[in-house]
């Protein structure tokens, strides 16, 4: 029996309709502030990821040659794509331009709860705006379209003007090390590093960093930074707008990649695998041959949300079952239609048993039975049986619509 491949899923009908009941909430809280879905290709050509990444990336990613010999990939995220969309497409639009995105990715690793190899993120770019204003609005388009799910997450804001304040002295490779120890919080081995650097001192005041809280902290540890309006700017526009936030000026990584802002949003219930959401401010474009445009946007991870849900109950349909004879057969055809153009779920018998059973089994999954026989055919009625209390009713088929109508979704 072949199997689905390592690190993919399949999804019952159940699973995804819980899936998209979820994916429209985000989509409605980023519509309201005027976001528009952008579509790119899965596939795209290798260089657009190891351009930003390095060729260390391909270990990571799903790589292949076309028949025409050029090197292409899965994408294994939607940012590089979505900025090498606006160069080809848009860079002469009128900016800012808010666009989203909801899309599978594929990154060859090992799964586990919560990581896939075939996976979806939901997510938004804001090309074209370099303000504190776009900056928090990013942050707060992601904690509307995540609080719209449900799920019960923690907002961590920071900057990197602090920890780059503080690192300007060191190469980039050392700054990389350093980075990797804050990311994992290793204090012992960022110790040990900074003393085999000569830079021992700076143990102190990056830890520091990384444990304060408050803006004035940040300040006095990483002393004057050019971006300070700029951060407190944000940071006011957050507060005057009521999110709930935490600042956190230890957020590490992408150091080589975000260029001011960063933000993280962690689950409460997901073990290790937490996080769920992750953007910041930063300049793509100009590797790609485009304009040197100021960026804001973030990713979520739509399959660690579902998780963290857990048993999505999506709005159930009024499921109308329609019960008919061989004679009442045509008649019931075009009732069915007039229920679905309604907008209501209809579903009639193809296993051509008698009353009896496709009354039974409509008993099991529908909330309405419409009985059509010769009778019912003949007077141009139908008799509409609530599954649930057991009444019925002969009426019109017009009637029927508005009775079942008005018992709305179960």
């Amino acid at each position: 029996m072949i199997q689905k491949p390592r690190g993919t899923r399949d999804f019952l009908p159940d699973e995804m309709e819980a899936r998209r009941s979820t994916e429209a909430k985000m989509r409605e809280a980023v519509r309201r502030w005027g976001y528009r879905e952008v579509c790119t290709p899965e596939f795209e050509d290798l260089e657009l990821f190891t351009l930003r990444s390095g060729e260390g990336i391909m270990q990571e990613m799903y790589v292949f040659e076309d028949k025409g010999g050029r090197k292409l990939a899965l994408r294994p995220e939607i940012t590089a794509a979505v900025i090498r969309m606006y160069i080809n497409e848009a860079k002469v639009a009128p900016k800012p331009l808010r666009w989203c995105y909801f899309a599978d990715c594929f990154r060859y690793e090992r799964p586990q709860k919560g990581r896939y190899r075939q996976f979806w993120q939901f997510g938004a770019e804001l090309i074209g705006a370099d303000t504190a204003i776009a900056d928090a609005e990013v942050i707060m388009l992601a904690a509307d379209a995540l609080n719209a799910t449900g799920v019960t997450w923690d907002l961590k804001v920071g900057h990197l003007a602090f920890m780059k304040n503080l690192l300007k002295d060191l190469e980039p490779s050392a700054q990389r090390r350093v980075m990797a120890h804050l990311d994992k919080k290793d204090f012992d081995g960022l110790k040990t590093t900074l003393s085999e650097m000569g830079k021992a001192d700076l143990g102190e005041s990056l830890t520091a960093l990384v444990e304060c809280r408050t803006l004035a902290e940040a300040f006095e540890i990483a002393g004057t930074i050019p971006e300070k309006e700029r951060v407190e700017q944000m940071t006011g526009i957050l507060d005057a707008s009521g999110v709930s936030y935490s600042l956190n000026f230890g957020i590490a990584r992408g150091l080589d990649y975000y260029t001011g802002m960063v933000f993280e949003g962690f689950a409460h219930n997901l073990g290790a695998e937490n996080q769920i959401v992750g953007g910041g401010a930063y300049r793509l474009a100009h590797l790609f041959g485009g304009d040197d445009v100021a960026s804001v946007g973030f990713a979520i991870g739509f399959d660690r949300v579902m998780v963290s849900l857990g048993d999505v109950q999506p709005k159930k349909d009024t499921i109308v079952g329609i019960v008919c004879t061989s004679e009442g057969r045509s008649f019931a055809l075009s009732v069915a239609r007039a229920f679905r153009a309604e907008g209501i779920r209809a579903e009639m018998d193809l296993m051509e048993r008698g009353l009896g059973a496709q009354m039974a089994h409509a008993a099991k999954s529908a909330d309405f039975a419409v009985v059509i026989g010769a009778r019912e055919a003949e007077a141009g009625q139908v008799t509409l049986k609530d599954l649930h209390s057991g009444e019925q009713k002969t009426l019109a088929p017009a009637a029927a619509i508005a009775e079942v109508k008005a018992h709305g979704a179960r």
